[in-house]
């Protein structure tokens, strides 16, 4: 009889640890979101995003959408919600702010930074949310009568994570390719 049990070795590279440490903290934030009560269902300051901006400033928008990803389906397990409406809900805005960093990250640097990335995520997240919500859950125009209170809270939250996230990007020391780009610069 043949051998059926067969050893598969995967191995990781300094990457993925670096990217499975960072949707670690992700996920951790956005625990943390769910235990935070506020007012208006659906509302949430969204601090995982914190982590995706600085990975998207960091290491670039594919390491950015490993962590949202991760982070997404990981937050919906450890919370309960895996493949119920809330995780789609997720899913879609998360999927949305992924689209809105990869036009946005191509932005002029100089103008645009952590603090608008943040806002347009968080536009972009609430856009993607109502969308689906208004296909599938809501089918009812009534819905965008909230687009006001969540366009507000998208604002004012988009605004506070991307003030966090450009103050932790200032504080982090360089990663290696930044520094190995200074001493080329300053060669």
């Amino acid at each position: 009889m043949p051998d059926t049990h067969r050893l598969i070795k995967l191995t990781t590279t300094p990457e993925d640890h670096r990217i499975a440490q960072l949707a670690a903290a992700a996920i951790g934030l956005s625990l943390i979101d769910a235990a935070i009560p506020l007012p208006l269902p659906g509302v949430k300051p969204g601090l995982a995003n914190i982590v995706t901006l600085i990975v998207l400033a960091r290491y670039g928008w594919v390491a950015a959408a490993w962590v949202s990803g991760l982070r997404v389906f990981a937050g919906s397990l450890l919370l309960g919600y895996f493949l119920s409406p809330g995780f789609f809900m997720s899913l879609t805005g998360a999927l949305f702010s992924l689209l809105a960093l990869a036009l946005a990250r191509r932005l002029p640097g100089r103008w645009f930074g952590p603090v608008s990335w943040s806002i347009l995520a968080a536009f972009a997240h609430i856009g993607g949310q109502l969308l689906l919500a208004r296909l599938w859950l809501i089918p009812h125009d009534g819905l965008f009568f909230l687009v006001p209170f969540f366009a507000v809270a998208a604002l004012v939250f988009g605004i506070i994570n991307g003030l966090l996230a450009a103050r932790l990007l200032a504080e982090l020391p360089p990663t290696a390719t930044e520094t190995e780009n200074a001493e080329v610069e300053n060669a």
